[in-house]
Parts: structure tokens; sequence; C-alpha cells
């Protein structure tokens, strides 16, 4: 889930997501920052501020006491701050949570949800303890994103009934049928509440975007939470014009109710406590894997979730909601730049004490304010990124069915059929392969199969090799993929065949450079032939195209073989591209050194990456006299403001010419200065720089002065890119990252700017990460 970038409101989904872009930290290198203590001081108090309304809303949309969603945030804050492996993840009630909660609440009673929390609690714990975190994120992306989506549905339908002066039905359908009277007949002063209320929430960030004078106050009132603005407005409004409205229930402390051991049957109570774990704790780790993202670090998700256990327990012993970690706290932490775990503790140590002295003024506001803060909340939970991108990767059957089933049957038994329709999904998908049949300019016949050649498939791959003429010369090329008993005899009996009537046959696999099978069934490889296969690319065996005696005959003969074997293969990904236009995600700016292969070491494909490159990955500031160049500039207000891309890589790479001719002072060279010389001109401020400041490895001390200057070079551009001002308003609105990045060529290691130590640290390996977790 996603951790959206809005951190002066919290209406944004209340989940994290571990496939989609987080929201940026403040850009590094920025001068003026605070130091961690006062940076946690200063974040605590603004995720307090969105704390308390958000989980007042909650509390009334489970049907809980609203007391029950202030101990939950305290406890959350607080207990999961301090033991969980995530540091700068804010823990509290969870939205997602929200139909489960109220569901159980109508069942069981409150007491009795509360048993049911500590039980979930206790079974984090022991789920932390065998370290099975990282299990919990096999979930399928498209079933968690419907669930989020129905759950949202569900939470925007109640509340817009109490919105309108209503009260909610037991049903998200019941919900549905009861609207229509309930739009004909509103409650016109909880509606005036309400509509100021949603006014407030998505006004109150655009002030920033005001023109002059105006624009610049809004900057600074938006500093202010859209929530805490939206909620005092409401409640202003009540107060003035004397309405009588439904307000905040908020008992004494002494009628605060605590746990009962429930009544019921025992599956039915386990499935409860089951349906209570599982959603919290995968909510919880995906939101925490996409703040390790969002600031460069690496938790423990083991810990993480025995911190959630301990917190759930806890808040289940005084009587709160159950907890999880969101992205609507957690963005607002990082985003406020919070240092260490203890801002999350403050947070809910300021949450504790408005608690304990603020109930008066609670107790004044309007239940159709809060009300039409959780219908927002709902609404943005419906996120169109995700369904882009579920319908991208063909999911979108999983997504809807889940929604439907969430919204008609429940968060239990919805998620359960969208789980079941992905199982079948990727069953179906198992029995599609793909056999093509084509003639080369030789008289040959090559045969490509791809996807898992399996017992269903055999009839369809019989078919096409019994096409195939008498005598000819086939070249069967798998694509690697699972093969399995059945598929496997047919080919081969067909090439025993095929072979006896004398033909010819080569089978090969994607693994295979060359190799193929002679008659007698052995295999050979790297024999030239009509049926060799080159190596995927050609710098495979040290190619290049400056050793070859005909470069640009090389270069024509690559070209070649890529139409000849790509190009089949991502024919359809580029049909839809060049229908549907370029959408990156990520502009990547970086040195035109021919040895970075820049979607080589990012994995991206057609589509991905808007990338600009030049010599020393330079980021031209508009205050350098002379040496400023517009197409760099040009191509950066493209990125950011039409393709609205949502984070801004610079990259450099060890052994870089650029950094060495700045240390050698290319650029200050007497006489009219050649182009190289002006270029280098930007690279001043790296130098001046390097002198006050220079950039350090997390793990490891620099190889020399060069590499230094190339890391510190980095963190400078990064800085100018700050000097473009459509860069700096999305950064400060919050959605834009700023990343930067090192690429060392003798380990093929790839570094990544921390943020909070300001340090280069190493991206480990898949295998490094799965022993840490």
């Amino acid at each position: 889930m996603t951790l959206h970038p809005t951190p002066p409101s919290p209406l944004t989904d209340s989940t994290a997501d571990s496939h989609a872009p987080p929201v940026s930290p403040p850009a590094p290198g920025v001068p003026g920052r605070r130091r961690p203590a006062a940076a946690d001081l200063t974040a605590s108090l603004v995720v307090f501020l969105i704390a308390v309304p958000f989980s007042l809303g909650i509390a009334l949309a489970t049907g809980a006491p609203l007391t029950a969603g202030l101990v939950a945030a305290a406890v959350g804050g607080i207990v999961a701050g301090l033991f969980g492996g995530t540091p700068l993840q804010v823990s509290g009630p969870s939205a997602a949570l929200t139909v489960i909660t109220a569901g159980l609440i109508a069942q069981y009673g409150w007491q009795a949800t509360c048993a049911i929390t500590i039980a979930a609690g206790l079974l984090q714990v022991l789920l932390g303890a065998l370290r099975v975190a990282r299990s919990a994120l096999a979930v399928s992306p498209a079933v968690v994103h419907g669930m989020l989506a129905g759950v949202g549905l569900t939470i925007a339908i109640a509340q817009l009934h109490v919105m309108l002066g209503g009260a909610p039905q037991s049903s998200a359908l019941a919900n549905l049928i009861a609207l229509p009277a309930q739009l004909a007949g509103p409650h016109p002063p909880a509606l005036a509440v309400g509509l100021l209320a949603l006014g407030l929430l998505y006004g109150w960030p655009r002030l920033r975007q005001l023109p002059g004078r105006a624009g610049r106050i809004g900057a600074v009132l938006v500093r202010v939470p859209a929530a805490l603005v939206a909620v005092a407005g409401g409640t202003a409004l009540a107060v003035a014009g004397h309405f009588e409205l439904a307000r905040v229930d908020l008992p004494s402390w002494r009628e605060h109710g605590l746990a009962a051991l429930p009544h019921g049957s025992v599956l039915g109570l386990l499935g409860a406590v089951g349906t209570v774990t599982v959603v919290a704790s995968v909510e919880s780790l995906l939101c925490a894997v996409a703040v390790d993202r969002l600031t460069g670090g690496s938790g423990d998700l083991n810990r993480e979730l025995r911190g959630q256990g301990l917190a759930n327990l806890v808040t289940g012993l005084l009587g709160g909601l159950p907890v999880a970690g969101g992205a609507v706290r957690s963005s607002a932490n990082v985003q406020a730049g919070a240092r260490s775990r203890w801002a999350a503790v403050l947070h809910g140590t300021w949450v504790l004490v408005a608690a304990l002295a603020l109930t008066g003024g609670l107790r004044r506001i309007p239940l159709a304010a809060l009300a039409a803060l959780v219908l927002v909340v709902g609404i943005q939970m419906v996120s169109f990124a995700h369904i882009r991108r579920v319908h991208r990767h063909r999911e979108f059957t999983v997504y809807l069915v889940t929604v439907v089933g969430v919204v008609v049957l429940g968060v239990p038994l919805g998620v359960a059929t969208g789980a079941a329709t992905a199982t079948l999904l990727a069953l179906y998908r198992l029995t599609r392969a793909h056999v093509d049949v084509a003639r080369t300019s030789d008289g040959s016949v090559e045969v490509h199969t791809h996807g898992p050649l399996t017992f269903v498939s055999v009839p369809r791959l019989t078919r096409a090799l019994t096409a195939i003429p008498v005598g000819a010369a086939v070249t069967v090329c798998h694509d690697g993929a699972f093969l399995d008993h059945a598929a496997y005899e047919a080919l081969h009996s067909w090439r025993a065949d095929h072979i006896a009537r004398g033909g010819r046959v080569a089978l090969l696999t994607s693994h295979q450079d060359g190799a193929a099978l002679d008659p007698d069934g052995t295999i050979r490889a790297g024999e030239d032939g009509p049926h060799r296969r080159r190596a995927w690319t050609p710098w495979v065996g040290h190619h290049r195209i400056d050793q070859q005696d005909d470069p640009h005959g090389r270069l024509l003969d690559g070209v070649r073989g890529f139409q000849q074997h790509t190009a089949p293969l991502i024919r359809p990904e580029l049909a839809r591209l060049a229908r549907e236009g370029q959408t990156p995600s990520q502009l990547f700016l970086t040195c035109s050194d021919s040895r970075l292969v820049t979607s080589m070491i990012t994995s991206s494909g057609p589509g991905d990456l808007f990338t600009v490159r030049n010599v020393g990955n330079l980021v031209p500031a508009p205050h350098e006299p002379g040496a400023a160049d517009d197409s760099v500039a040009a191509a950066v207000q493209y990125a950011v403001e039409v393709l609205e891309v949502r984070s801004i890589t610079v990259c450099g790479h060890s052994g870089c010419g650029a950094m060495k001719a700045l240390l050698d002072g290319v650029h200050e060279q007497p006489g009219r200065p050649t182009a190289l010389a002006r270029w280098l001109r930007n690279g001043r401020g790296s130098l001046a720089r390097l002198v006050r400041v220079p950039a350090e490895f997390a793990d490891r001390p620099v190889a020399d002065r060069i590499e230094e200057l190339c890391i510190t070079n980095v963190v400078q551009q990064l800085d100018q890119l700050m000097a473009n001002p459509a860069v700096e308003r999305r950064v400060q609105a919050g959605d834009l990252r700023l990343v930067g990045m090192y690429f060392d060529f003798a380990t093929a290691q790839t570094y990544v700017l921390d943020q909070a130590s300001g340090r280069f640290a190493a991206v480990p390996a898949w295998q490094e990460l799965a022993s840490a977790a």
C-alpha cells in the first residue's frame, strides 16, 4: 500500500504499500536541519494534532466508546514506538480494521472485542517470535488493495449518513438502500457542518498554491494539519450557530469499559482473533516496508510484529481499539523531520495528556465534522493509482472481486473470495503456454515455447510439432519455464520420430547458449551452425564495439539480433506504450559514462525511467553565472510538471572522469574556456562542499579523493535540484522524493544516500535482507 505524500493533511490511505512509490522525505542536504531531539519533538506535535481527531473519527465509525480511540492512539505511539522494529512508523487506530471492529462490537459487545484484541496481540507476539513476518507480505497486492478499497467504500457510505444527520445501518448494503431516503431529507445544520469540514479538508492544503504573497502566507498556514482545521471549523460553526447537533459523547474515564471474556462459539471467536491478527499484521508490515523505503532504513520486521502485538495486548487490556501501523501518521512523522522512535513515543504521550486534560473541549466537537473526516479517509482508500497498477499487472479481476466481496460479504469472506480468485487466476495462467512456429530464411523451422509446459499444454504442443514438414531442420527453444513429465515425454517422443524420418532437431533453453542435442541425444555446446544462439546481450563475452574491426557493422549486427530475438518478445509492451504514451514514475539523472547501464542496475524496462544523462551528472544551478544550461532544467521541469514523476534520482559512479577533471582544475584554465570547461563550472559547488562537509559511506571509507568528490557531488546536485521552482514546489507539497545514488563498477555495488545519517549505505541483496529478517 502507498504512503500518500500529504504531510499537512492525514487524509491519505491509511495503509502502506510495498508495491507502490512512497512519499518523499525532506530533501537531502537542505540546510537548516534540526538536531535530532528538536526534530523529534516537532514531529511528535505534528502527528499528535493529526492523531486526536483521526482517532475519535475511527472510534465513531466502529461504534466503540470514543475514549477507546484515544487509548489506542496513546498505546500505539508509546508501546509500538518503544518496542517496534521500524523506528519512524507511528501506530494507532486503523481504518482498515474499522469494519472488522464494528462487526465484532455488534456481535460480541465492546468488552468482548477488547478481549479479542488481547488474544490477537498475543498471537502477533508469538508470530514475531517465530520470525514469520516476511511470509505475511506474500498476500497478493490486488487482494490487499481490494480489501482497502472495499473497507473504504463501506466506511464512506456509513459516515455519509452521519454527515447528513442520520445514523448508519448495520451493513454496507443496508446503508446503500437507506441512502436515497437520507439524501431526500438531510438535517440542514449537520449537513452545513459536514460540508464546511469537507471544504476545509480539501481546500486547506491548496492555500500554498495561491499566487504571490497569499501563497507564501498559505505555505505557513498549511503546516497546521487540515484534519485539525476541519474539525475546529465545524465545531466553531456549530457553536456560533447554536446548532442542535449530536456531539462527541466522551464518557468520563470512570465509565470507561475494560475487557471481559467473550461468549459465543469457539470457532467464531478463533476466526475473529485470526482476522484481527492477519489484517493488523499485514497492514503494519506493509507500512513498515514502505517507511523503510521512504527513509532508506532497514527495519526489523519480526521485531515490528512483536511490537505491534505488545501494543494490541496493552490497548486491549486498557479498553482501546486494535492498533496497526499506518501511512496517515507515519508519512506525517517522516515529513515533519522525525529522526528516531522518540517522535512516535512523544506523540503518544501528548495524546495521553490530551485525553486526560482536554475532555471538556473534545465534547464540543459535532459528530458531523468527524464523519466528514472519516468519509474522506474512506474515499481516499479507493486509490486510482492502485487500480491502474493492478490493471497493468492483469489482476483487476482479483481486485474487483475483493472489493465487491468486502462490501457485500464483509472483510473475512471478501478477502477469502479475493484470495481464491487470485489462486484460480494463477492456476489458469500456469496452463496457458504459447507455441510459435516460424520458418527461417535458410528453410529451417524454429519453434518457440513460452510459459510452463504442462499436461494441459500437450495437445497444443503436439499439434504444432506434427505440422512441421518431414525431414526439416528444427530448432525448439523453450524459455526455461516449468516442464512437466507429460510435456517432456511428448516433446522427446516427437523428436525421436522426427529424427527417424531424416530430420534434425536441436533442443535449446534460455539457459543454454548454443547448446543443442545431437540425434543421439547428447548435448553439444558452443559450436557454430545455423541453430547456434548468441549470448543474450552483446557484451557477454567482453565484446565491445570500439574493439571491433568494423564498429558500425557490429552495431548493426546487434540491431539485427534485437529485431530477431528481443523485438518479438517486447513488441506487445511497446505497442501498449505507443498507444498510451509514457507514464514514468521516476526521473533518473546520471552520467554519460558508457559503463553505466541504467536499465541494468535498476532492473527497469521501457517506460519506467525518464532518463537525463550528462557529463558528471550535473544539475546547473540558475544562480551560477555563465554556467547554466537550460536543457537539463527543461528536462527536469517536463518530468516534474508534465509527466508528474514521483521521484528524482541523481546517480554518480566510481572513476568519473568529470570529477577527476574538476579536481585537476580543468574548469579554471586560463584563456578562452572550452565547452567542457564551461560545463564543468556547474560542479564548482561540489568542490566547495568537498572542502566544507565531504560525504561519507556508512560501512566503508572512501577509496580516494575522486570517489569522495563523486559522492559529495551527488549530494550537491540534489541541493541544486531544489533551485528548480517546480521541484521545490512538489517536494514541499510532499509528493516528490529526491534520491541520491552511487554505483561502484569494481564491486557492482549500489549505494543510496541515507536521509537520517547523511551517509551512503550499500543496498543489500535479497538474500541478505531475508537473513536479516
